[in-house]
């Protein structure tokens, strides 16, 4: 047995439990339904800030909404299981979390498997994804209602040299985070991937140690990578996302006109919180032009090619349902 199939196992009785204790018993209209979320993101990241404004308020009329964040009510990484307890009724979650649970979901998390941040709205809502959604909800307990848009990862570089395709990327020394997933990324987009935790970025391109990082925009202005480097190529390379995840049990508890107003909610939030974040990203290009660098998009189809050929014949395709891949490039 796997381990993300034993780890699931003892997690679906709990979940099963969970579901059954609360099942067609809706809260008494007296009674609130507290609404915790928890997550690692930050009071002024741009998906906190529009479920702040939009969904807590929606729904105060039958539920209270308590968001945590910087992790400070359950570590990064432990919320859906916390869920599945019945401990925790919201999280912001990831392709890349789910699928410890459920390896299919990480089709989800390879290069450009989507283009934009709507094609990302686009994949969410069609039938192809319904049999992840069931999984999470019957296996975990977990409710995936929409999709959030976290932004597009871009190439940062200190060198002069012109990125058209990836063969221009050989023997590029490109920092990628350290897990195995992001090494084979770095390598599928024709670089030479280093290894490096992200506080160490800024000093190993003032030195040389590395030519090149990648992070969507906002990052690069944070964390003031621009000083010690001379161009931003627009690939696109992986346009990362989180979902909201609800519980199932307290889903179960809502009238269906509660049901409703959650749903409707949080994909309004979803909404303003991707077109804050595509706003400041369009911006952020403007700015780094201001600050000297050279910001251009390179050939992108022929990144896509040769990106999605290199997750198709490595051992990650090898959990993706068949032909899934064709589905999304059609959509």
């Amino acid at each position: 047995m796997s381990s993300s199939t034993s780890r699931r196992a003892l997690l679906a009785g709990a979940a099963s439990l969970a579901a059954a204790a609360g099942l067609g018993r809706p809260a008494p209209a007296a009674d609130k339904i507290k609404l915790r979320l928890s997550t690692p993101a930050t009071p002024t990241d741009q998906r906190s800030r529009a479920l702040e404004e939009v969904f807590g308020p929606a729904v105060a009329g039958f539920a209270i909404y308590e968001p945590h964040y910087n992790a400070t009510l359950f570590k990064q990484g432990t919320e859906l299981e916390a869920i599945a307890r019945g401990n925790l009724e919201m999280s912001i979650t990831s392709a890349q979390e789910l699928a410890t649970f459920f390896p299919e979901f990480s089709v989800f998390t390879a290069g450009y498997v989507h283009r934009d941040a709507a094609h990302q709205v686009r994949v969410f809502n069609d039938p192809l994804m319904q049999p992840f959604k069931e999984k999470a909800e019957k296996e975990l307990g977990v409710k995936l209602l929409t999709v959030m848009y976290l932004g597009r990862r871009q190439l940062n570089l200190r060198t002069d040299k012109k990125i058209r395709t990836p063969e221009d990327l050989a023997g590029v020394k490109l920092r990628m985070p350290p897990a195995d997933t992001w090494q084979f990324l770095g390598r599928a987009l024709g670089a030479n991937p280093v290894p490096m935790a992200f506080t160490e970025i800024y000093t190993a391109l003032q030195t040389g140690a590395v030519d090149g990082q990648d992070n969507p925009l906002p990052t690069v202005r944070d964390s003031k990578f621009f000083e010690v480097t001379k161009q931003i190529v627009l690939t696109s390379h992986l346009v990362d996302l989180n979902y909201l995840a609800f519980s199932k049990k307290v889903w179960d508890k809502l009238t269906p006109e509660q049901q409703a107003i959650v749903q409707k909610e949080a994909d309004e939030a979803a909404e303003l919180g991707r077109k804050r974040q595509l706003a400041l990203e369009a911006e952020l290009v403007q700015f780094f032009k201001d600050k000297g660098l050279e910001v251009y998009e390179p050939d992108v189809a022929a990144f896509r090619a040769r990106v999605q050929k290199a997750y198709l014949e490595s051992d990650y395709a090898k959990a993706w349902p068949k032909g899934i891949l064709d589905k999304i490039n059609a959509l």
